[in-house]
């Protein structure tokens, strides 16, 4: 079977092995001659950004690059890249790497047109309506991991330093509108980033599954998404040179964040103020907080899961025979069972839950869950306590 195809769902795709060298091609598409690449610190270093540099050379495209962002973005960092664009003249964004430096280089794509400040586009009611259209640069996004889908996302999450919550900040605009998905380019993803992120890329087709709103091409989309984590992850995490299993695990990841427009939930909710206030990875917070959240909402979604499990190919299709398996998926990747292991502590309970409450994953979560509630969850999730 070839593994390749030109995809439009939701946005224009190139994917397949192989195809990185095809990005000069696509920079001309979209009138590109002195693009930025964004990527983090750790992938700048590394020989597929110099690949990439090396393509956009010799096809005569000056490339700066620029890579000055923490693991959970800032607005600084936002704002230290539109400085870089325009010191550079640029007049496009090839953003490169895990959901971090795609979050980054969508949102400076978006504000090198813009006289408002980033915090004026919060996915908060009309808020995206102010944004100058016209201003918004071409992005070509490039994923190096499978886990957030940030490539096909109408969004960024970028931390607000003064109010310590990570903001989502919108435009339908922001969609890329090119995706290059090479799954070579993932080769390189060390054991437990794999192991993170698959389970993000998991999650994310999960929650949407399981939100109770109408939307069934989502619905279709996120069952497949599952049942590809469940029979291609454990060989990613084994293999990282396996490219079968790559090239899966990042349909995966584009499908989950296509998915999610039905909605996410209460992992979510959790994960966002977990990684604002102590820098968690967003891809290990939820594959911890998973089975805590899924316990609290089985009365809502024991019946989905029993679905779910049959279509996957679970030898048990209860709720514990699902829940059976996440467990022993978390333990075989290495993925510690509670907050406590990576050091998390329990005294910031109450704060941790109220910020679940306010973030917009709330009202995606399949039952109402108060404040209190969250509280509950992240104490059991530090404990490891599960019923």
């Amino acid at each position: 079977m070839q593994l390749q195809g030109n995809w439009n769902y939701p946005t224009s795709i190139r994917f397949g092995a192989g195809r990185a060298s095809e990005l000069p091609a696509l920079c001309r598409q979209l009138n590109m001659h002195r693009p930025l690449l964004v990527t983090d610190p750790g992938l700048c270093r590394l020989p597929l950004v110099a690949r990439l540099l090396d393509y956009l050379a010799s096809a005569g495209l000056p490339a700066q690059l620029f890579s000055d962002m923490r693991p959970n973005p800032v607005g600084r960092d936002v704002y230290a890249g539109i400085h870089a664009y325009k010191e550079g003249r640029h007049d496009g964004v090839i953003a490169v790497g895990g959901g971090s430096a795609l979050d980054v280089g969508k949102a400076i794509a978006l504000m090198v047109g813009q006289d408002r400040p980033l915090w004026d586009f919060e996915d908060v009611g009309d808020n995206w309506l102010r944004v100058n259209v016209a201003g918004v640069a071409p992005t070509i996004a490039i994923p190096t991991t499978a886990g957030t889908g940030s490539e096909v996302g109408r969004a960024s999450l970028i931390i607000d330093e003064e109010d310590h919550r990570k903001v989502i900040i919108f435009h339908p605009s922001m969609l890329p509108r090119l995706v290059l998905a090479d799954p070579e380019l993932t080769t390189g993803l060390p054991p437990q980033l794999t192991a993170a992120t698959g389970i993000d890329a998991f999650v994310h087709n999960f929650e949407a599954y399981c939100s109770p709103f109408y939307h069934p091409l989502a619905q279709g989309v996120a069952l497949e998404g599952m049942k590809l984590v469940h029979d291609w992850l454990p060989a990613a995490y084994a293999d990282g040179g396996n490219i079968e299993a790559r090239t899966h695990m990042l349909a995966a990841s584009i499908m989950g964040a296509t998915a999610f427009q039905k909605g996410l939930g209460g992992v979510h909710a959790l994960a966002h103020p977990i990684g604002a206030v102590f820098d968690t990875h967003h891809g290990l917070a939820n594959a911890i907080l998973l089975p805590y959240v899924m316990v609290r909402n089985r009365p809502a979604i024991a019946d989905k899961l029993t679905a779910a499990a049959r279509y996957i190919g679970l030898a048990d299709s209860s709720f514990d025979g699902f829940l059976a398996w996440i467990l022993q998926l978390r333990s075989a990747l290495g993925i510690p069972h509670s907050l406590g292991q990576i050091n998390l502590p329990i005294g910031q309970a109450d704060t941790i839950g109220r910020m679940a409450k306010a973030d917009p994953s709330d009202g995606g979560n399949p039952l109402a869950l108060s404040a209190s509630d969250y509280s509950s969850i992240y104490q059991a999730a530090v404990e490891g306590r599960l019923p």
